[in-house]
């Protein structure tokens, strides 16, 4: 679980007691930017001491998360609640050095001492921290407490914040060892990140004043610190901590909701952090400008909007297969009985199609007409428009599509442009009938990429039912 100074080593380590977060998600991208644009590793831990909270559920969560983001560790995960004897062999070494001592108040007696002291405009001190227990003590419940220096600045120097700096007598003696023998949860991390060889830890700043306490117990352990960077939280569009009134939190909606694997990563790396004015980035860019000195300090907003614009993108490069089973499962999903043709159809409709959706249910509407059955059912308006000339004029351009064997997009809209000048009309006296007789008044794209959606012969059947119906 060591590795080599020279190799930057980043972690993502979350609680698992709840899905998997958004900034959760965006802290884990970080870190696998960072480790992996340098040629180092990037490692996951879950920090699983809370086993009142911690659920197979919430593990399962996390981990279908990270795999659908492909952020995958380049070890096998470390499980924090299964190296709990490293970690009281840890507090054993500190109490043996002086850095940390027993204590033998209960619960009550804390608290009323701390209020004392409190009401007294001074730091609560354990009165253990300066006393020898005496053998019988030894057989009681006690905690083990860090013992802090006293009248002593700590310093971190942040990545991100910067240099801060705490007075020691300001962070408490720290609970390392709870009475049941169970570590907590700065001495475990601690540990842990220095036996993974964690280099850099990159995390939101809500572990800022973790940082101190950590810091302090690497210095009395004689061990290396590691660089921190601590990064602004994610807020709402309205600048307030986010919170489920804004909407999705958890990966897994993002990816119910259609957005692209590829499009969070680019999403997600951008909030909060800049290169220059780019805003649409491959992974490999991304790899390769990622720095920690571009991260602000300030806290990042979450725009949907812009969510949307950059899953646009990224579903225009997408590969057309990969859309086309994207596609059917969100059709499946609204209960569309499955057809043996559903994803040949979709994989023939997707490059007409693709350039008009931001998320994949879109993409479902945009496709709905494809997968129309045969015959359509036209509703009045729909007949209407194939009644009369207009019925003739569709009629006679069915019979010119027929003979017309370059089914390409580039062709068709040629020659559909060549027929409304022959007829003396402009196209909007044929627009809206052909797409009534092709998809029965449906969402769809113009009329050539239409055709070339449906294919030849399904676009030549349709327009043969709804000439036959409106007769």
């Amino acid at each position: 679980m060591t590795s080599p100074s020279s190799t930057v080593v980043t972690r993502f380590a979350p609680s698992p007691t709840g899905y998997l977060h958004i900034g959760g998600a965006r802290t884990a991208l970080f870190n696998w930017l960072y480790a992996k644009g340098r040629g180092g590793k990037f490692l996951i831990r879950i920090e699983d001491t809370d086993r009142e909270r911690s659920t197979d559920e919430a593990v399962k969560a996390i981990f279908d998360g990270l795999s659908w983001l492909e952020l995958f560790g380049d070890e096998e995960p470390v499980f924090q609640f299964a190296r709990a004897d490293r970690h009281r062999d840890v507090v054993n070494e500190l109490l043996a050095t002086g850095h940390a001592y027993r204590d033998f108040l209960t619960a009550d007696e804390t608290t009323a001492l701390r209020d004392q002291a409190k009401a007294e405009g001074r730091d609560f001190v354990s009165p253990w921290r300066d006393r020898e227990p005496s053998v019988d003590d030894l057989t009681k419940p006690h905690t083990v407490r860090f013992r802090r220096p006293l009248d002593q600045a700590v310093a971190v120097d942040d990545a991100v914040q910067g240099t801060v700096r705490w007075e020691s007598a300001s962070l408490d003696d720290l609970v390392i060892l709870r009475s049941d023998g169970a570590p907590t949860y700065n001495l475990a991390v601690v540990v842990d990140d220095h036996d993974m060889g964690v280099t850099h830890v990159i995390r939101g700043d809500d572990h800022l004043n973790n940082a101190a306490r950590q810091s302090l117990i690497y210095d009395a352990l004689g061990w290396t610190r590691p660089t921190f960077a601590h990064i602004p939280l994610i807020h709402g569009p309205d600048g307030a901590k986010l919170s489920k009134r804004h909407g999705a939190q958890a990966v897994h909606e993002y990816a119910d909701m259609g957005y692209l694997p590829e499009a969070m990563r680019n999403y997600l790396a951008r909030l909060g952090w800049a290169h220059g004015d780019d805003e649409l980035f491959s992974d490999e860019q991304a790899l390769a400008w990622f720095d920690l000195t571009g991260v602000n300090k300030a806290p990042a907003r979450l725009d949907f909007d812009k969510l949307a614009h950059v899953n646009a993108h990224w579903l225009r490069l997408a590969d057309d297969d990969r859309l086309a089973k994207l596609t059917l499962d969100a059709h499946l999903g609204r209960g569309r009985a499955l057809q043996p043709d559903d994803e040949e159809r979709l994989l023939r409709a997707m490059p007409f199609v693709k350039d008009r959706a931001k998320t994949i249910p879109e993409l479902a509407d945009q496709t709905a007409f494809v997968l129309q059955a045969r015959p359509l059912a036209l509703n009045e308006k729909s007949a209407g428009l194939l009644q009369g000339e207009s019925g003739q004029r569709i009629s006679r351009l069915r019979e010119r599509l027929g003979l017309f064997q370059s089914w390409d997009v580039f062709a068709l809209e040629a020659e559909l442009k060549v027929f409304a000048e022959e007829e003396g009309v402009g196209f909007g006296k044929i627009g809206p009938s052909m797409r009534a007789a092709l998809t029965g008044g449906s969402a769809s794209p113009d009329i050539a990429r239409t055709l070339c959606a449906l294919g030849r012969d399904e676009s030549l059947g349709r327009l043969d039912d709804a000439l036959q119906q409106t007769k």
